[in-house]
């Protein structure tokens, strides 16, 4: 297959940051993309609907004309949430979901959950009203190991927490493990998850083997081959819990070339060719649209999309690099590679 047309697609985890940042990644991802859900970490975090509804206009205001770009709103979760904000949430037409990240587990996310027993008031109304709890899915004690910390992280926390309220709409984002992509399996079908292009295709070798590749580096952390083989066989199934979300998260060259380098792969400007490079790979391109354009629409309670795009194999360098804030780059995942896959 040397073509493929898809429904246009939607990325249901993206990191857009604000300020001047918008004005690189709101263009790189619009014109990927026709639905994005925004993550909250910013400084200071989307607390509320209204901040929600605030961070959504800097948004829009950078998207290129001509394109139709719907960003989707969620809220970050602290410990002071309120109850009240879940029925705001169900009842906004832009924001779709609530961001849980245990305490420190990634950029930006000192202000989140530090226990979330603390909650327990907020999740009973996220599962009253069918709210989606979107979860960064690590325990972020010092003392577990980096390679270990989500399946700590089902096992201590998500397991409990499902028993608790088996009702609740949660999608696992951003999933790294075979324990992970099993757990998602064992559940009713209001437990979801999305999976990044990186961990689609690259595993930990990628990024520590001949010198450490600090733009691979991202969190939860690349694992072994092994997991990455069951990501791409979850991913290719056909299965409606898994469906497509970057991650892509900018950082300066800069932050990430660094004594203590950033965590995030900027993936926004060739994500679909890159998924469509990981599909291809083990021979179910023809599965990409399902996992691309309709499974995250359809657990969102969306609609799908009607307007089209098409990929053809014809072989593309990624920039080696991109023009980012002021008189900084960005490096984007793969930078300077080829890969076999083009939008047109």
């Amino acid at each position: 297959m040397n073509t493929i047309t898809l429904l246009q697609p939607d990325d249901w985890h993206v990191h857009l940051r604000d300020g001047l940042a918008l004005k690189r990644t709101v263009p790189d991802l619009a014109r990927q993309f026709s639905r994005a859900i925004c993550m909250p970490n910013l400084v200071p975090p989307v607390k509320t609907v209204d901040e929600a509804l605030a961070y959504r206009e800097q948004i829009m205001a950078h998207a290129p004309e001509g394109v139709n770009f719907d960003p989707r709103m969620v809220l970050y979760f602290t410990d002071y949430t309120s109850p009240e904000e879940v029925k705001k949430i169900k009842d906004s037409e832009y924001v779709n979901a609530i961001k849980l990240y245990p305490a420190g587990a990634t950029t930006n996310s000192d202000n989140g959950v530090s226990d979330i027993r603390k909650v327990y008031a907020v999740i009973e109304q996220l599962e009253k009203y069918q709210v989606p709890l979107l979860l960064h899915g690590e325990v972020t004690h010092n003392h577990v190991d980096i390679f270990d910390r989500e399946k700590r992280f089902l096992d201590e926390v998500l397991s409990p927490l499902l028993k608790q309220f088996p009702a609740l709409k949660v999608v696992l984002e951003h999933i790294t493990t075979s324990e992970a992509a099993h757990f998602v399996l064992e559940q009713d079908r209001n437990v979801a998850a999305t999976i990044t292009p990186q961990h689609l295709l690259f595993n930990r070798n990628d990024m520590l083997v001949g010198g450490i590749k600090p733009h691979f580096y991202c969190l939860p952390i690349l694992k072994r081959q092994t997991h990455q083989q069951t990501l791409l066989e979850v991913a290719t199934s056909g299965n409606p819990k898994f469906f497509l979300g970057t991650d892509s998260a900018p950082h300066s060259k800069n932050a990430k070339e660094n004594a203590c380098g950033c965590a995030g792969c900027y993936s926004a400007p060739t994500a679909i060719e890159l998924y469509a490079q990981a599909f291809d790979q083990i021979g179910r391109i023809e599965r990409l649209e399902g996992f691309a354009s309709m499974f995250g629409a359809d657990f969102y309670g969306l609609p799908r999309n009607t307007q089209t795009i098409t990929l053809i194999k014809e072989p593309q360098v990624i920039p080696a690099s991109l023009e980012y804030l002021e008189n900084e780059q960005i490096i984007p995942l793969y930078a300077g590679q080829t890969i076999q896959w083009r939008k047109v």
